[in-house]
């Protein structure tokens, strides 16, 4: 390439390189005037950069001289910012701008790259490729003052961004981006956006990486179908930290852009759905986490892990995944926004050490769902999801539901223990419900009192103590031996013969019993509180 410029008739230089075919020279030019250069030919079909027509010499810029422009372009012409606008225009080449710093505007849309972007470690104001064909995108520690717009473009071999500082939004919206070599669409590990990453209808096919990025705003995965079957994980992101939500929700399409949560009436609705596992491990968000209506295709070994994550609010409203587990281990979260078709089933979700502060259920979710969730969640007896859930309940003034829930730990807790253990637990359970009902030991009180009187109202006792007794009372006679501690004076005062001494000693050892479980949830009830 020529490096002096032509000479005008006038005698000024036109600033032309000297052996540049006339799409680049129309390219340069406009690039000093900050215009836009188009060359498309009018017909849809031919000017599909994704489709197979053929883009001639006529629509054909050498990526060298892109390069050119970007780095040592010349300057502006008077009144004009110098920027690259193209449309429908092919790059044969590599664009490799690595290392370098590009100060100009830089848009490209519609355009065709016959070979990848380079740019590790350069530095730009502002990039726009929009419905670009492009085999890959290496940008590496790429750092943007503003945005990195990516939308409707197609990637054959991936994108990499590890450790790239986008300045303000990071946009991958309608985007469709292929796995590379070793199976990742995405590399976006240690990714920093300054506000917005939206990706609302992505298309990814392979692993979306972004372990350890930072997101400044929001994280749109609306509409979005992430696809990576035959591996772990379609969505590996642990120690993701966004300032305000994660939004893994419908889309509305069929408008001119993807509509947002509420998608307007007579809209088409295309659900977030993720095939593969998907990994979320100590994230932190700022806002929320929402789940709603969301589709996740696991297998038996793949999982929805939320371990040790933290948020205000988790609205966990997928559709009840088929396969898989769900975790939720360590997790801390504020409002659970959550409805009873959306759980797993036994031994499929996982929730050790998960604690929430408020339930706000979506729909009907009766305390017997809630207890089959926990028990759910919980294969082998652990108190700690129980007693969590009662204090909530409490916290909301639904005391009658708490003390249900507690009762319902007692009884799983039964069912580990030894056989004695397990028939005083029985005991317990039918006289006061464990401390829980203690109405029931009135009621227990009041019935054997009732039998026992109607029972020695047919004896004969004798005096014990000759003429110096009381009136013969079967009625205070029972209640005397029910009550194990109050001494009415009647027990002492009479001999029974026979039968009627095994019922007495029957009487006692029940009054005995019934007082002995009042006693142990007594206990249980002010050890709670």
């Amino acid at each position: 390439m020529t490096e002096g410029g032509a000479v005008a008739p006038d005698g000024l230089e036109t600033g032309l390189p000297g052996d540049l075919s006339p799409a680049e020279t129309g390219m340069w030019q406009a690039f000093r005037d900050g215009s836009v250069y188009d060359l498309r030919h009018g017909d849809p079909v031919v000017d599909d950069p994704h489709g197979r027509h053929p883009w001639g010499p006529e629509r054909t810029v050498r990526a060298r001289v892109v390069c050119w422009l970007l780095l040592d372009g010349p300057p502006a012409l008077a009144g004009r910012v110098s920027a690259l606008k193209l449309i429908g225009v092919r790059i044969a080449g590599s664009l490799d701008l690595a290392g370098g710093t590009v100060d100009p505007y830089v848009e490209m849309e519609d355009c065709r790259f016959d070979e990848e972007i380079l740019l590790p470690e350069a530095r730009f104001t502002t990039v726009r490729l929009e419905n670009c064909a492009v085999p890959r995108l290496e940008a590496a520690r790429v750092h943007t003052e503003g945005d990195l717009h990516l939308p409707r473009c197609r990637f054959a071999r991936g994108i990499r961004l590890s450790d790239a500082r986008i300045g303000t939004d990071l946009l991958l919206s309608q985007a469709v981006v292929r796995h590379d070599r070793h199976g990742r669409s995405l590399s976006a590990d240690g990714l920093t956006v300054g506000q917005d990453l939206q990706a609302d209808l992505l298309e990814s096919h392979g692993e979306l990486g972004l372990r350890s990025s930072e997101v400044g705003a929001s994280l749109s995965l609306r509409g979005a179908r992430l696809a990576n079957p035959y591996a772990r994980l379609a969505l590996n992101a642990p120690q993701l930290s966004v300032g305000r939500a994660l939004y893994m929700t419908p889309a509305g399409i069929g408008t001119a852009r993807p509509a947002g949560n509420t998608p307007a009436r007579g809209t088409r609705v295309q659900p977030f759905e993720c095939l593969g596992g998907v990994r979320l491990d100590d994230g932190r968000f700022g806002d929320s986490v929402d789940l709603r209506a969301a589709r996740f295709n696991l297998t038996a070994e793949q999982e929805l892990s939320l371990r040790r994550v933290q948020t205000p609010e988790l609205r966990f409203l997928p559709v009840r995944p088929r396969r898989g587990r769900v975790v939720l281990s360590g997790a801390r979260v504020g409002n659970l926004v959550d409805r009873a078709e959306s759980w797993p089933g036994p031994g499929r979700l996982h929730m050790g050490g998960f604690t929430y502060e408020n339930l706000v259920p979506q729909g009907p979710f009766t305390l017997e769902q809630r207890l089959e969730w926990l028990a759910a969640a919980t294969p082998e007896y652990n108190p700690e999801p129980y007693e969590l859930l009662a204090t909530v309940l409490r916290g909301g003034g639904e005391d009658e539901d708490a003390r249900e829930v507690l009762l319902a730990k007692q009884r799983r807790r039964r069912e580990t223990l030894p056989p004695a253990a397990k028939l005083w637990g029985y005991a317990q359970d039918v006289t006061v419900a464990y401390g829980y009902r203690p109405a029931r030991a009135a009621v227990w009180l009041a019935v054997l009192w009732a039998a026992s009187t109607l029972m020695f109202s047919r004896s004969r006792p004798t005096p014990a103590r000759g003429d110096e007794h009381p009136p013969w009372s079967p009625a205070l006679f029972s209640l005397d031996l029910l009550l194990p501690v109050i001494d009415l004076g009647h027990a002492t005062a009479w001999h029974l013969q026979g039968a009627w001494q095994w019922l007495a000693a029957v009487l006692i050892l029940l009054g005995w019993g019934l007082a002995t479980a009042v006693a142990a949830g007594a206990t249980r009830l002010l050890g709670r509180s």
